[in-house]
C-alpha cells in the first residue's frame, strides 16, 4: 500500500519557482487581507459572482452543465432543479456553501469528506453518496483516434478506507509540523486524494471542494471572491497535464509531487491577482463610470456577462454597461461570445 510521508517538505530543497509563487501568495493576501477588513461590501459583492462561477466551473469541467441562466437561478435557490445534471449542480451548491459558511468546523476527516460527498451527491439520487467506492476504478484517457486506454490505476476498493485513515494521519502530522508550510503541504495532499479515488463518482469535484476547505482554514480565502474552480477551468488542459506527471510512479512511493503543487499554486496565485485587478476596479469611484467598466472587461481574464459587470460595479446601471459594451464591440476592443442573454464578453 502506498506510504503518505510528507517530510520532504522540510527538507528546503524546493524548486525556485515555487518558492517565488509562495512568496508572491503571501504579499497578496495580506493586501486583500487589509481591504478585506476596510470594505466588506466590495468583497460581499465579489463572493456573489464568484460562487455562481465556481459552481458553473467545477460541474461544467465534469461534463455537467446547464444555461447560464438556469445556473443563476439555482445557486441563488430561486428555481429548484429540472433534471439530473441540475440536480447534481445544485449539490455542488450546497457542498460549497457549506464550506463557505462553516470551514472553521470541518476539518480533514473522514466524516467531514463523507458527509460533504453525501451532500453534493443526495440531490441528484446517487446511493452511493457519502459511501467509498465499492468496485475498483480506474482513470480512462481517449487518444485522437478513439482508443482507451487506462491512464492511472487508483486505489483498490479494498483498500480505499485504510489509505484515507492514513492520508487524514499523514496530514494530520505534517500540519502540526512548524517547519512545514501548509501552502505547499495542500496540493500533496489533493493529489494524493486524487490518486486514491475513494469514491465512485464526484472524486474531481471533491477535490475542489476540500482544496478550498484547506487553503480556507490556512486563511487564504481568495478563492471565495475570484473562483478557484473557474481558474482551473480556464487552464483545464494544464492541471491535467501536472496531475498526470505528479501520479507516475505514486502508487510505488517514487512520483514527483512537484508539477502538480505548481499548477496549484499558480491557480491560487491568479486568483490573488485578479481580486487584486478587480479590487482596484470595485473601489476605483474617482474615475469615470465608463472607464470602469472598460477597465473590468480589459483586466478580466475571464468572459464576464452583463450581469457580472453590474454586480461588480453595483452603483452603474445595466443600461451604461450595455452602451459602454456596445462602443467597445464597435471599437474592436473586446467581443462577444454566445447570444442574447448568454453573451458573455472578453479582450479582444
Amino acid at each position: 500500500m502506498r506510504k503518505f510521508d510528507y517530510s520532504f517538505l522540510n527538507n528546503g530543497l524546493l524548486p525556485a519557482k515555487l518558492l517565488n509563487l509562495t512568496s508572491n501568495i503571501y504579499s497578496l493576501r495580506t493586501m486583500a487581507g487589509v481591504r478585506k477588513d476596510e470594505y466588506a461590501k466590495v468583497f460581499t459583492e465579489l463572493e456573489a459572482v464568484a460562487k455562481i462561477q465556481s459552481v458553473k466551473s467545477s460541474n461544467e469541467i465534469e461534463g455537467i452543465v446547464t444555461s447560464d441562466d438556469r445556473i443563476v437561478a439555482i445557486v441563488n435557490q430561486n428555481s429548484a432543479p429540472l433534471n439530473h445534471a441540475e440536480s447534481e449542480i445544485a449539490g455542488y451548491r450546497d457542498a460549497l456553501a457549506i464550506i463557505h459558511t462553516g470551514y472553521s468546523y470541518l476539518e480533514f476527516r473522514k466524516t467531514d469528506i463523507l458527509r460533504l460527498h453525501d451532500m453534493m451527491m443526495s440531490l441528484a439520487g446517487n446511493e452511493y453518496g457519502g459511501k467509498y467506492k465499492t468496485d475498483n476504478n480506474v482513470i480512462m484517457e481517449v487518444s485522437k483516434d478513439g482508443t482507451r486506454s487506462v491512464r492511472f490505476q487508483p486505489t483498490p476498493a479494498s483498500e480505499t478506507p485504510k489509505a484515507m485513515e492514513q492520508l487524514e494521519l499523514a496530514y494530520q502530522e505534517a500540519r502540526s509540523d512548524a517547519n512545514i508550510n501548509q501552502l505547499l503541504l495542500i496540493p500533496c495532499v489533493i493529489l494524493d486524494f486524487l490518486c486514491i479515488h475513494p469514491f465512485r463518482d464526484g472524486n474531481g469535484r471533491m477535490s475542489r471542494l476540500l482544496s478550498l476547505l484547506l487553503l480556507y482554514k490556512n486563511d487564504f480565502d481568495a478563492g471565495k471572491y475570484i473562483s478557484f474552480e473557474e481558474q482551473i477551468s480556464n487552464y483545464k488542459a494544464y492541471y491535467y497535464e501536472t496531475l498526470r506527471l505528479s501520479s507516475i510512479g505514486w502508487e510505488t512511493n517514487k512520483n514527483d509531487y512537484h508539477p502538480f503543487m505548481e499548477n496549484f499554486l499558480s491557480t491560487l496565485y491568479l486568483c490573488y491577482k485578479e481580486l487584486d485587478k478587480r479590487f482596484a476596479i470595485v473601489n476605483g469611484k474617482r474615475i469615470t463610470k465608463k472607464a470602469r467598466i472598460e477597465a473590468t472587461i480589459l483586466n478580466s481574464l475571464t468572459p464576464l456577462s452583463k450581469a457580472e459587470i453590474c454586480k461588480i460595479l453595483p452603483d452603474v446601471s445595466p443600461t451604461t454597461v450595455e452602451a459602454v459594451l456596445g462602443v467597445m464591440i464597435k471599437d474592436g476592443k473586446i467581443k462577444r461570445i454566445g447570444e442574447a442573454r448568454a453573451s458573455r464578453y472578453i479582450r479582444n
